[in-house]
């Protein structure tokens, strides 16, 4: 059994313009040591599958299943929940400035934290945990530093702040919610080397959620692409990356620089997600795509083997077979993008 095992997760809010159908139907699963990606453009439900894990969706209507370590996330009580959510799961939220309380010192937020679930602990050995933390991911003269307030941290430095407290108690799971949308590359590039840093030395599985696909091609083990709340693909970074088969992933890739190994100019998904509180029938993505067919607008396709018997998933009508499907693809307008090479 995976550490984490999602099963068939629905998520929706009520509304006074609708039901807004956030997360439809998505199932994933992380092992220890292990990172899992999770890419789409905002308003795909990245954010909304992994807060409901986390029990931070209140007032929404659940289904599904997540056990954690055996044990049902989504059924848990509030206190039961409490136990788990930053003892065992650390969640790395994208503003680190409206995650830290600005009233309170970093090192004392730290220190409060591993207090609430060690009592066994003294506030002197809290303390010199935190500064250890801080140490651990980077920050210079972290004893001096743990008496700042949030602000006097610079944006890269408060990310590593809230990395510190997310590990402050050795979590199983870290969920990393775009951790590195605001930084700039440097910086970026810093605070991933701190997490695959801890997770290594701690064996941390981890959620990373991002609209970066170049973040996924550098951290991810395992990818899975989302759009209007359903999983569109799921398959190893590589297969991802080389062997792709969901129109919208191209749609994805083609929007990065330099894709097909040449300079060209980007090229945007034509169109607009598809709205959550009035989901069309069939595929989500059949508005935008290049190779919509009749079926696609009626006839919702399940998330299957492509190519069968292979763990790489597809939820699209397009043919299994790699030759078919290329041969599509540079007849459908616009296609004449350099088509990958097989992984």
């Amino acid at each position: 059994m995976a550490l984490l095992e999602v099963d068939d997760l629905h998520v929706s809010f009520r509304t006074a313009d609708g039901v807004v159908q956030a997360v439809r139907g998505v199932s994933f699963q992380v092992d220890s040591g292990k990172t899992l990606g999770i890419v789409g453009e905002s308003g795909s439900g990245k954010s909304v599958s992994t807060q409901t894990i986390m029990g931070l969706t209140r007032g929404a209507r659940v289904s599904g299943k997540a056990l954690f370590e055996g044990k049902d996330l989504l059924t848990m009580r509030p206190e039961q929940m409490r136990s788990v959510r930053g003892a065992k799961i650390g969640m790395i939220f994208q503003d680190p400035l409206s995650s830290l309380h600005p009233f309170y010192k970093v090192g004392w937020q730290i220190v409060e934290m591993v207090r609430l679930h060690d009592h066994a602990i003294s506030r002197a050995g809290a303390r010199k945990r935190a500064i250890e933390l801080l140490q651990l991911v980077g920050i210079p003269q972290a004893d001096r530093r743990a008496d700042d307030y949030p602000h006097q941290f610079s944006g890269g430095m408060r990310q590593r702040a809230m990395i510190a407290m997310a590990m402050a108690l050795n979590p199983a799971l870290l969920i990393c919610d775009e951790p590195t949308t605001a930084l700039d590359v440097t910086v970026q590039a810093q605070v991933l080397q701190v997490i695959s840093r801890l997770q290594q030395e701690f064996g941390t599985a981890v959620i990373l959620i991002t609209h970066d696909l170049g973040v996924i091609a550098e951290v991810a083990d395992e990818v899975i692409v989302m759009y209007g709340g359903q999983v569109m693909e799921q398959a190893d970074r590589l297969t991802i990356f080389a062997a792709h088969h969901h129109p919208y992933t191209e749609g994805l890739l083609q929007s990065l620089p330099a894709y097909g190994g040449e300079r060209q100019r980007l090229r945007s998904i034509p169109g607009q997600p598809p709205s959550p509180i009035n989901i069309p029938p069939g595929c989500a993505f059949a508005a935008r795509c290049n190779y919509v067919m009749d079926r696609c607008r009626t006839e919702t396709p399940p998330l299957a083997p492509a190519p069968p018997g292979a763990d790489h998933l597809s939820a699209c009508w397009l043919p299994r077979d790699r030759a078919t499907r290329d041969s599509l693809r540079h007849e459908a307008p616009g296609q004449d993008v350099p088509v990958p090479a097989e992984a």
